[in-house]
């Protein structure tokens, strides 16, 4: 039986891809995005070629519209958050407005869910970001890479909240808010923090979405910049990975609501951000990649690989796409549609 899910956010990219599986299986989606993002009105264009302009309801909105939101998501069964301002340059540039979006937005967005009579299941997307830099965790220094000296199987979601940067903090406060809301009221909530994601549809620029952004940059010969020393771990995971996350959750909501997930690639899905990822990209391209360097990114962590164990346990979900080929389909996607660039 098909239900009523509600995406703010829908046109962006994981927001897309999420629409069009849901389309393919049969339910009723609305998206809900203010159109403002890189690539929101070509992903907006892709559903509607895909599945046809009334497969889905669109309402052009924005999560800072506290009665719009209301209004539209009254019908919804699950609602999955995922508007955002997304980048912590940005962010540091403009506070106020960052707030707005992320804290206030998704303060919006819950009390939507809360007024709902239908009780809808709410899904949030954090970020690593509410770590923090992580200083108190000492970090080695390897050939291509930093890694944790002592957590080898990555950042447990017990580790303790640290928001740093203005990002940090606006992601961070509607986490807890999330987080407390399904304590407080009783709803359907879980809070999942999400390490880099990346994939098909991702019009990733050079402050957000960096896997993207260096095949994109690579493929159409824009300038690179590295910023800090290139050997920066982070660990990734392919959208179609994370779209699966969302789905194991929501099929087992009653045994998982008001907990927190650290969804990312894990201990086996890792790359430093140039001195292992640059060579993987030039093998792809087949010629030298030029970049120029940078000063490091405040509260730029030389490390982060989530520990995905608790998904893992309670969720029955892993990791599917390796990091070869996860890179190598997403490289793929971007030569053949250089166009949209």
């Amino acid at each position: 039986m098909s239900r009523n899910y509600f995406i703010t956010g829908g046109a962006g990219f994981i927001g897309s891809n999420y629409v069009s599986r849901l389309l393919e299986r049969g339910e009723n989606v609305t998206v809900y995005d203010n159109l403002s993002r890189p690539g929101a009105s070509r992903n907006l264009a892709w559903l509607q070629e895909k599945f046809g302009k009334t497969a889905f309801q669109l309402v052009v909105g924005d999560v800072r519209d506290a009665a719009l939101l209301t209004a539209s998501s009254r019908l919804a069964e699950v609602i999955v958050h995922l508007a955002a301002q997304v980048a912590v340059t940005t962010s540091v540039t403009h506070p106020r407005e960052d707030f707005e979006i992320n804290a206030q937005g998704t303060f919006n967005a819950l009390e939507a869910a809360r007024l709902n009579e239908l009780k809808p299941v709410f899904l949030y997307t954090s970020t690593n970001k509410v770590y923090g830099g992580m200083e108190d965790i000492k970090v080695v220094e390897d050939t291509t890479r930093w890694r944790y000296a002592d957590l080898p199987l990555g950042c447990p979601e017990t580790q303790p909240l640290d928001f740093h940067s203005p990002y940090g903090c606006s992601k961070g406060t509607g986490d807890q808010y999330v987080r407390d809301y399904a304590r407080i009221y009783d709803l359907p909530t879980v809070v999942l923090r999400q390490s880099c994601i990346y994939g098909p549809r991702q019009f990733g620029v050079e402050d957000q979405g960096w896997v993207a952004w260096m095949i994109i940059a690579a493929v159409t010969g824009r300038p690179l910049t590295i910023c800090g020393d290139g050997k920066q771990i982070r660990d990734v995971l392919q959208v179609d990975d994370l779209l699966d996350a969302y789905d194991a959750v929501i099929a087992k909501i009653e045994a998982v609501k008001g907990q927190v997930y650290n969804l990312g690639g894990g201990p086996e899905n890792t790359m430093s951000i140039w001195t292992e990822f640059g060579p993987l990209l030039e093998k792809l391209l087949g010629k030298p990649v030029p970049v120029g360097r940078g000063d490091w990114r405040p509260g730029d962590q030389k490390v982060f690989v989530a520990d995905i164990r608790k998904a893992e346990r309670e969720l029955g979900w892993q990791p599917k796409i390796g990091v070869e080929q996860g890179v190598g389909r997403l490289f793929e996607w971007v030569k053949a549609n250089k166009n949209l660039f």
